[in-house]
């Protein structure tokens, strides 16, 4: 099934519930009473988040009462609204004082997703190191558990299990979910697990001549430390304790190498927010790694991102600055200078040599830009007499200062269109061109050189 349509009907089913819930408390409430606030990881791209968008548009959520919200950030903003440290005093204040310095780590199921965000005066809060993560949230830990079971009945016996017995393993996964929320660091005790009896029973059908204790036994790894009998797996403590570490390994690596940044380091505090932020086993990862920073787990970690996007929904402009993921730009030509240029770049327009592809850079990788303001202003002509409209193709690089659009590192995002129909001014023609990277989107904007009355701004097209 197209992942379009799996987003939308899941994202129409929680609107058509929300509205039916108003409906029965507010009998007046009307569409546009109501804005809506889509969370998305900070470490998703561009198009991800155009993604979103459009599949929200597709069930009948208005664009223009739409928000798109970093789930950091929203965790941010729920936690700030906490009192969750206390003074010397012992009396409690919000650990989110003007200046304040804190590290949020949003470890949900797929991802775990990274910001560094300062205090401000005015109590907004600006960011400090561009977003990062990676895929090491919870559900590694379930992969680490299929990976175990599939290494005593076979791989194919569990993908058997997964596309025949869809129900049990749904049932499987929730059973588990809510099971290693109960495993502790210093568990000492054997872990009883419930398994499906389809899983065993699949495997029979498959292996008619083995038994599972005997696939147990045979195997080093698991003798003497698991027994499974039915639908009951009882596992050792430090086998079941190990399930965690790959997830908890690579995010504390990841959060090292952050601190070694000159914007990181003096960080005292780190939030854990999330659903797997309320894993024992996380926390103690986490907690035993950074003994010289305060590792702060707020009451409800799990609702964390969901009521800090309410409140972002009442006030959005409360994230006044944040650092570029990447160098941002437009492609365009100049005139061809042999000392500077690759030859390969050449082009010959109206019998003039000029250089194709350059990158023109608008803002870099780790620069900090103000929310809501437009950054640097770029301008733009036409390389024919009778060209009729300009296109400003959009690109991305990893790199702090690329050349050409071409480069390996260059991501083309999509285009704006910029319509000059009058070619009597003839080459003089053009645009100033400025984008406003710092929303969660990101907004082009171009100004005709002749006539600042003529405006044209739009959202990039990510996914055309």
């Amino acid at each position: 099934m197209e992942a379009m349509k799996v987003f939308s009907s899941v994202i129409g089913y929680l609107k058509d519930h929300m509205w039916t819930t108003c409906k029965s408390q507010l009998s007046d409430i009307q569409d546009s009473d109501i804005t809506w606030v889509l969370t998305v990881p900070a470490i998703w791209n561009d198009s991800s988040k155009q993604f979103m968008r459009e599949a929200a548009e597709k069930v009948g959520i208005c664009a223009n009462k739409l928000i798109i919200a970093l789930e950091p950030e929203a965790a941010s903003l729920y936690c700030m609204h906490q009192p969750i440290q206390k003074n010397t005093e012992n009396s409690i204040f919000g650990v989110f004082k003007s200046g304040a310095k804190y590290m949020v780590v949003d470890a949900g199921g797929g991802t775990i997703d990274i910001t560094v965000h300062e205090v401000q005066e005015n109590g907004k809060i600006k960011e400090l190191h561009k977003a990062n993560g990676g895929d090491w949230g919870g559900t590694k830990v379930d992969e680490s558990f299929k990976s175990l079971l599939a290494d005593i009945v076979g791989h194919d016996v569990m993908g058997a299990f997964g596309s025949i017995h869809k129900y049990d393993f749904l049932e499987f996964l929730t059973d588990f979910e809510v099971k290693k929320r109960t495993i502790y660091p210093n568990l000492a005790e054997k872990v009883t697990f419930k398994v499906p009896i389809s899983l065993l029973e699949t495997y029979r059908e498959t292996n008619p001549r083995c038994n599972i204790k005997t696939a147990i036994t045979s195997n080093p790894k698991y003798e003497n430390k698991l027994t499974w009998t039915g639908d009951k797996l009882r596992m050792d403590a430090e086998l079941t304790k190990a399930l965690f570490d790959e997830s908890c390994k690579k995010l504390v690596d990841h959060l090292k190498q952050l601190f070694m940044h000159s914007t990181v380091k003096d960080v005292p505090s780190i939030l854990l927010v999330g659903g797997f932020a309320e894993s024992p086993m996380l926390q103690m990862a986490v907690k035993q790694a950074f003994k010289t920073k305060k590792v702060i787990v707020p009451q409800d970690a799990g609702l964390a991102v969901l009521k800090g996007a309410v409140l972002y929904g009442r006030e959005p402009k409360t994230i006044s600055a944040r650092v570029c993921k990447y160098t941002y730009g437009v492609a365009m030509s100049k005139i061809f200078d042999s000392a500077i240029h690759l030859e390969s770049k050449k082009i010959i327009c109206n019998g003039v040599e000029h250089c194709n592809n350059l990158f023109d850079i608008h803002v870099r990788v780790g620069q900090l830009v103000k929310v809501g303001e437009p950054q640097v202003s770029q301008s733009y002509s036409v390389v024919k007499p009778d060209q009729t409209e300009i296109d400003f193709e959009i690109y991305i690089s990893n790199n702090k200062d690329p050349t050409y659009t071409t480069e390996k590192g260059c991501t083309y995002l999509g285009k704006l269109t910029f319509n000059l129909p009058d070619t009597t001014k003839g080459m003089g023609r053009g645009a100033h061109v400025h984008m406003t990277f710092s929303g969660t989107e990101i907004v082009v904007t171009a100004v005709d050189k002749d006539d600042p009355e003529k405006v044209v701004s739009t959202t990039v097209d990510f996914l055309g």
